[in-house]
This record gives C-alpha cells, sequence and structure tokens, in this order.
C-alpha cells in the first residue's frame, strides 16, 4: 500500500507552508555559532517522576541566554554555553516556576535533574470562565483544562473525537467527526442537546469558530499541533459571552511563537487514512510569527451495515486542509499587536453516490494585548471571514437500490465582528472585567428543487442578516480569606433583518412554488442575562462552588431560512422561531489528597430551557418536520470525575454524568410531553489508564461507554463501549514514534436508528488504527 502525502499537502497547504517556512526560517535562525565551553542537559519530570514535556527551559550565564521547549520525554539540552556557571528558569502549565543553579569544572558536560511542583488550586490559571486568568480554584468545580499532553496521549485522531472524554460532551449525532456531516457537529454540553447548531460557543485564541449561518463547528480546521490546551466551561455563560454561550464554552489555546521551533505530527492508518500537522514559530528582535497547518484524508467506511447495503452506497470519504499565519510585533515588556490570516476546506462524501457537501472558507483578524500599566489590561479582537457551503440530498430507496436528486444547497456566508475587553485589579482582592463585542452574520441558502424524473420544481433563495451587540460587566471580590463572589451580567441586542424568500418555479407543469415572494419583517430582541458565583476554599485540598445564571440563544440563520435532508425525512425551516432561554444552577465541591496525587469533583446541576428550538413532526406531507419553539426542557444531573496517580509512572482516571434531560411543556405537541431530548444519552461513563516511563515506553487504554439516546427518526439508539489504545516511544531526542487504534474490538453501534420502511440504520466508527511519528524541533 503506497503512502501518498505530497499530493494531499500540495492540494491543500504547500504554498501557505512554502511562504510560512521562509517567515520561520528567518526568524528563527540561530545566531553566530560560539566556541563550545560547555553542554548543558537535564529532565524536567514532576514530583511522582513522571516526564514534563513542553516545559520551556531558559538558561542564563552572564550576557547568555536562550529558551528550549522539553521533548515528550522531558529532556532538554544546551550546547555551546559561553560558561562554567549560571542558571536555569523551568516554566510549565500548571506547575510553579523553578531557578536552579549549576556550574561546570573545566567545562564538562553538565546534566541536571529538575522536580516541578503542581501549582495549588489558588495558583493554576483558567481564562476562559471569567474572560480572564483567574486561579482554578476561583473558578467552579465544573471548569475543566486540558493540556497539551492531556490531549496527545488520548488515541482518538481528531480533536471534536478527543474531548468527547469529557462526560457530557457531544456532538448533534455519534458519528465520528471524521465521517459526520459539517451540520450535525453542534456542541452539545450537559445534555442540553444541540439541533445542528451549537449550544454552546467554540474559540481559538478569543475568537469564535462557530459557523457564522449555522453555528455548527469545523473542528478540523484547528491544527492540532498548534493547541496548548483546552479550556471547558459548562455553565451558562451569556453573562459574559452572549447568545451562542447559552450551554458554555469551549476554547482552544494555541501555542506561543516563543521558544522557537517546529513541530511535526504525521500518521498513516488503514481506510488510506493520512494526517499530517505542522506548527512553527519564532521571533526576531520585536517581530515574531507563528504558522500552523493540517492536511487530512480518509476514504473512509460504509455507514449502512451490509444487511441493508445497496448498490447506491459508497465509502463516507472526506478530506480537508487548513493553514493560520500570525505575524505580530511586541511592544514594550506586556503588550503586542498581531495580523492573523486562516483559510480552510473540507470535501464529504456522505453514504451514497454523489451526495456530498463541501467547504472553502478564509478569513483574517487583527488584535492587540495593551498593558496600561495602573490603568488595567485590554485585549482587542476584530476579525471577519467568508466562506461558500455546498450540500445535495437525495431520496434513497429503503433498499438502498436506487436513487435521485431532490435538493442542491449553495450557501455563502460571511461573518465579521470584534471585541474589546478592559481588566483591572483593585487592590488585592477585586478584578473588574468590563466590554464589549459585536458581530454580525450575513447569509442566503440558493437551492435547487427537483423530483424523481429529473424535473425541476422551483429554484429559492432565502435568507438574511443579523446583527447582535453586546455590554458585559464582572466583579470578582474575595470577601474574606478563602471565600470569593463572582458577579457578572450582561445587556444584548439582536436583531435580524434584510431577510427575504425569492422562488423562481421550474417549467410547466412540475414548477411550483409552494409560498409567495416575501420580505419577511425585521425583528429585535433585547435580554439582560445575569450569573452569580460563591466560592470557598475550605484548605489547600478542598474548594466548593455554587452558581446560578440566566442564558439566552438567538435563532440562526440556517435554522430560520435553511431546510435539509436525512434518508428520506425531510426538516422544514421556520423564519418565525424566537430566541431559546435558559435558567440554571450548580453546586460542586473539588478534593484533593495524598500530595495531589488523587483528585476527585462531583458536580449537581439543572438547567430549564424554555421555547427550545427542536424537530418536531408534521401531520403532512408524509416524513416531514419542522423547527419549532416548542415548550420547556428539563435537564437536571450530576457528574463526577476522579483521578489516581498510582505510582510515578501510572495514572487512573474515569468521569460519568447523569441527565434526565426530557420535553416538560409542548402545548403544540403534546404526543412529545416527557419524552427525551433528541440525541442526548442519558449515562456517559469515560475511563484511562496511563502508563508513561520515557526510557521505557508510554501507553494508554480509553474508553467510553454511552448510554441509549432517542434519535431524530423518533426511534431508540441502544448503548454502546468503546476501547481505545496507544503505545509510544521515543527513538530519538525529540522525536517519538506512536501507534494508536480507536475501538479496537469492533463494536458495532449505531448512529441512527432504523425507521422501518423509510431508512436504514447507520453505522459509527470502526476498528480504525494508525502509526505515526511526532518531531518536536525546539531551537537549541
Amino acid at each position: 500500500m503506497k503512502i501518498a502525502f505530497a499530493p494531499l499537502c500540495r492540494k491543500f497547504v504547500s504554498l501557505p507552508l512554502a511562504l510560512a517556512s521562509l517567515i520561520v526560517l528567518f526568524l528563527v535562525s540561530a545566531p553566530p555559532v560560539r566556541a563550545q565551553n560547555a553542554q548543558v542537559s537535564g529532565t524536567v519530570h514532576d514530583a511522582s517522576g513522571a516526564a514534563i514535556s513542553g516545559a520551556q527551559v531558559k538558561i542564563e550565564a552572564g550576557s547568555f541566554t536562550r529558551t528550549v521547549t522539553t521533548g515528550a520525554d522531558g529532556t532538554f539540552q544546551f550546547d555551546s554555553v559561553p560558561a562554567t556557571s549560571g542558571t536555569l528558569v523551568i516554566s510549565a502549565k500548571d506547575f510553579q516556576q523553578l531557578t536552579q543553579s549549576w556550574s561546570s569544572s573545566s567545562g564538562a558536560p553538565v546534566h541536571v535533574d529538575l522536580t516541578l511542583q503542581l501549582l495549588s488550586l489558588s495558583q493554576s490559571v483558567m481564562v476562559t470562565a471569567n474572560r480572564t486568568a483567574t486561579p482554578l480554584g476561583e473558578t467552579p468545580a465544573s471548569d475543566i483544562k486540558l493540556t497539551q499532553s492531556n490531549l496527545q496521549a488520548l488515541p482518538a485522531l481528531t480533536l471534536a473525537d478527543k474531548l468527547r472524554q469529557v462526560p457530557g460532551f457531544s456532538l448533534f449525532r455519534r458519528t465520528s467527526s471524521m465521517n459526520a456531516n459539517p451540520t450535525t457537529m453542534g456542541l452539545s454540553l450537559r445534555g442540553l442537546g444541540a439541533n445542528g447548531a451549537s449550544r454552546a460557543l467554540v474559540l481559538e485564541d478569543g475568537i469564535p469558530i462557530n459557523d457564522p449561518f449555522g453555528s455548527w463547528v469545523y473542528w478540523d480546521r484547528v491544527p492540532q499541533t498548534a493547541v496548548q490546551s483546552v479550556e471547558v466551561d459548562e455553565e451558562g455563560a451569556s453573562s459574559l459571552y452572549g447568545s451562542e454561550a447559552m450551554g458554555g464554552v469551549v476554547q482552544f489555546l494555541t501555542r506561543q511563537a516563543e521558544p522557537a521551533g517546529v513541530t511535526v505530527d504525521a500518521s498513516y492508518g488503514n481506510r488510506n487514512t493520512q494526517d499530517l500537522s505542522l506548527s512553527a514559530g519564532g521571533s526576531k528582535g520585536k517581530w515574531y510569527s507563528m504558522f500552523s497547518g493540517e492536511a487530512f484524508h480518509s476514504d473512509g467506511y460504509y455507514l449502512v451495515p451490509g444487511a441493508y447495503r445497496g448498490p447506491v452506497d459508497t465509502l463516507t470519504g472526506s478530506q480537508d486542509g487548513s493553514a493560520d499565519l500570525t505575524i505580530g510585533r511586541k511592544i514594550g515588556e506586556n503588550s503586542r499587536v498581531f495580523a492573523r490570516g486562516w483559510y480552510f476546506d473540507d470535501s464529504r462524501n456522505n453514504g451514497t453516490v454523489n451526495q456530498r457537501n463541501d467547504i472553502r472558507m478564509g478569513g483574517g483578524a487583527l488584535g492587540a494585548d495593551l498593558d496600561l500599566g495602573s490603568a488595567g489590561t485590554v485585549t482587542l479582537r476584530f476579525y471577519g471571514e467568508g466562506e461558500t457551503y455546498f450540500q445535495n440530498f437525495y431520496s434513497v430507496a429503503f433498499n438502498q437500490s436506487s436513487q435521485y436528486l431532490t435538493d442542491s444547497q449553495t450557501v455563502p456566508a460571511q461573518g465579521v465582528g470584534g471585541s474589546a475587553v478592559w481588566r483591572k485589579s483593585v487592590g488585592t482582592r477585586q478584578t473588574l472585567v468590563a466590554g464589549f463585542d459585536e458581530h454580525e452574520e450575513m447569509g442566503h441558502s440558493h437551492e435547487i428543487i427537483t423530483g424523481s424524473t429529473g424535473s425541476e420544481f422551483r429554484e429559492t433563495s432565502a435568507g438574511g442578516r443579523q446583527r447582535s451587540f453586546g455590554l458585559f460587566g464582572e466583579d470578582m471580590i474575595q470577601l474574606s480569606p478563602g471565600w470569593v463572589l463572582n458577579l457578572s451580567g450582561r445587556y444584548d441586542h439582536w436583531a435580524n433583518f434584510a431577510a427575504s424568500y425569492i422562488c423562481a418555479p421550474g417549467p410547466a407543469p412540475s414548477g411550483s412554488c409552494p409560498q409567495a415572494n416575501q420580505n419577511f419583517p425585521d425583528r429585535t430582541y433585547d435580554v439582560f442575562d445575569p450569573r452569580a458565583t460563591l466560592l470557598h476554599q475550605f484548605n489547600s485540598h478542598v474548594s466548593w462552588s455554587t452558581s446560578v445564571y440566566r442564558a439566552f440563544r438567538a435563532p440562526t440563520l440556517n435554522e430560520l431560512y435553511r431546510g435539509y435532508r436525512v434518508g428520506n425525512v425531510t426538516t422544514d425551516p421556520n423564519a418565525a422561531l424566537t430566541a431559546e432561554r435558559v435558567t440554571g444552577g450548580e453546586t460542586g465541591i473539588d478534593v484533593t489528597g495524598f500530595q495531589r496525587r488523587f483528585e476527585v469533583r462531583g458536580v449537581f446541576f439543572y438547567n430549564q430551557i424554555v421555547d427550545p428550538i427542536t424537530n418536531v413532526p408534521l401531520p403532512s406531507p408524509p416524513n416531514t418536520e419542522e423547527r419549532e419553539n416548542l415548550g420547556r426542557i428539563s435537564a437536571p444531573g450530576a457528574e463526577i470525575d476522579a483521578v489516581e496517580r498510582v505510582t510515578s509512572d501510572f495514572s487512573l482516571s474515569a468521569g460519568y454524568q447523569y441527565v434526565d434531560s426530557k420535553i416538560v411543556s409542548a402545548p403544540n405537541q403534546p404526543t412529545l410531553l416527557n419524552t427525551w431530548v433528541q440525541e442526548v444519552p442519558h449515562n456517559s461513563f469515560t475511563f484511562e489508564a496511563r502508563y508513561d516511563r520515557p526510557s521505557l515506553f508510554s501507553a494508554s487504554l480509553d474508553g467510553r461507554m454511552i448510554g441509549q439516546q432517542l434519535d431524530t427518526t423518533g426511534f431508540e439508539l441502544g448503548n454502546f463501549f468503546v476501547l481505545d489504545a496507544s503505545v509510544a516511544r521515543h527513538i530519538a531526542y525529540g522525536a517519538q514514534a506512536y501507534f494508536a487504534i480507536e475501538n479496537f474490538t469492533n463494536e458495532k453501534y449505531y448512529i441512527q436508528a432504523l425507521n422501518p420502511s423509510v431508512s436504514p440504520p447507520n453505522l459509527g466508527l470502526p476498528l480504525s488504527f494508525r502509526i505515526g511519528i511526532r518531531y518536536d524541533f525546539s531551537r537549541r
């Protein structure tokens, strides 16, 4: 079998890679070689003996300074150090900074063994929860932070599938993001459900990456080697972030340009699955740059089981590519300005002949992080992106023997926005945050509707524009030692305008329009969303938090104006949809012990959504649904997770979530009363066993159980359990070879239920494996 990375890379990222490589090589070019006097090397690990990768090690010897990053095995090395003594300064996320002296006798090589201590809950920092850097001990117990090493240890290939190890994290459907239709990749947290559109906001370094037309998420647009950490806030966060954060926020924080270097991750697997991810960065003087890119291809698998498969079934092949370049300049010690540009291209086959979707998008951003001294700090972001989405739909015979085209959609859309956030500490016990953001989306769904004979029924164009403006403020107050009160609130003004529906009938006799051309009335919506959080740190081992909040989500252009088809079930848009509202709260506790080798976290939560946007069946025509504001959804639940470092090499972690997400009010759809919310499992359980001894190998065994859930077909999807595993070994300084396997028991589970006489069931990701290599070229 021939591995063909080169054509794939050329198609998607060859030009950006070439340009970025020239910039990076210029910025990270090494200084003139000095006469060798000493070599300083070492290993960085935590108190349990586990290696710490990605730690920054800075050497200082007189006027000589240099910074490197530890490899996957925690090692580092400095060559040609023009001194016989000096200091090392070691820093890593979630660990206390360490300064260590070193000396060499007559220039002999020096090797040091360095142990970093974990930050206490009051020291470890999280950014997303309060829209400013906040000690983790002063954020709700439900907040989660995953580091780069956490992500690398997970066997799943894609970022979205890695995040499924967080109990309660789910996409609209069970499908792996490698093969899912993009419009089903909306995010749901804590059983609130998604309707294609996310009920949670997804950010990359403070910039939204939810689709401007439909609010689903293209998870693969974020190159994996660029990700430094992921933060998950599972509370309603509209009090700081507005509409799309009704169910919470997920934020990808990317690596910085310093220390300079290049990281590459390349793998090849069954079904001709190829993935190449690259990030590179460096600086020269005040200027710095950072490039990241990824290219992916897979032939895919058959969605329909063999017993139902027919001539029209094909593999769910997919391929995508991304490129992201940032160039910036430092201003003084703590300020910077930057410009960023990105491009993303994705193409997927949807399981039958010629049924596919494509997306092409590009965008850019300007930003500034300004230190105003005693006046605080200001963060500015301005961004815009444009895209063209294509999707076609076929009516397929139940026996999969034939199909005909019913709808071809082309959806051009644009989104622009900006934000300003001011932060200031007042004394030692209070932090103030204030700001505003504004964004506008515009787009139309252009459709050609056809019939079984290929005759054209009509051409339509429906869409409009939306604008949202928000003002927010937050006050974090340390009431007394161990007690913190956090109050935040936000006013939002949402407007939907310039919306229309235009229809041109096809030739007689089949051509017709279901409704007359019309301009929809402009609509506005004003809302205030508060949140209050009280936290108490009993001691360095036990903390408690409780929160109450309100949040909202406005309907997307997609929900208002674009229909779609799954199998033989058609879902119509609804231009009269109104905003969803959620009222919720949580209380939780976090306990650590045995020198932080053991940690357990438990949270009880309750959310109620008023006027949730849901697909409901219509009495006619058959197999037709419409989006409607239903009534009320109630989602009480609990989650618990724990981690235990059994030895310095071996750790265990597990998490469980139960959520009873049901429809408790449905005035216009009484048959739906007390039914489960679609695509929300009531039970989810994950675990991980990890062994990490750099001198030998690293290994991870991960499991995920997803309970029963109600499919959009109205039929039940059974529970399933999958096991993933990976093993890695260091083969050279900075290089690591690995083998990963997903669903290694080849568990057969359904992602779409059998709908008798309408559509067959669809299968989830079968056994998948890959081999790969990671290489970290840190500057030395």
